[in-house]
């Protein structure tokens, strides 16, 4: 894998990890009985970016560490997957 590649996965990784942890934490104005006139109740308090964007940074390293393995290693190769056939090869 190039560095490249490894960057592009990572950052992949990340904001699909980022969009999974963004709801923890999460407390509306509604909840808080604080509403500020002009937006909505569901709007949140504190969103707590930094927070989430560590867990973000620290789960997105566990999980590319995994798949870098799986790759350098090739526990998982193209092989191994050969239920998917290209379209190119299907037979009519």
């Amino acid at each position: 894998m190039s560095i490249t590649s490894g960057l592009v996965l990572y950052a992949v990784i990340w904001a699909v990890t980022f969009f999974m942890v963004n709801p923890f934490w999460q407390r509306s104005q509604a909840e808080d009985g604080n509403i500020v006139p002009g937006t909505p109740a569901s709007a949140p308090v504190d969103p707590k970016l930094r927070l989430k964007a560590l867990v973000t940074t620290g789960v997105a390293a566990v999980v590319f560490a995994v798949v870098f393995v799986v790759i350098q290693q090739q526990l998982v190769t193209l092989e191994d997957l050969s239920w998917i056939t290209p379209p190119s090869k299907r037979e009519p």
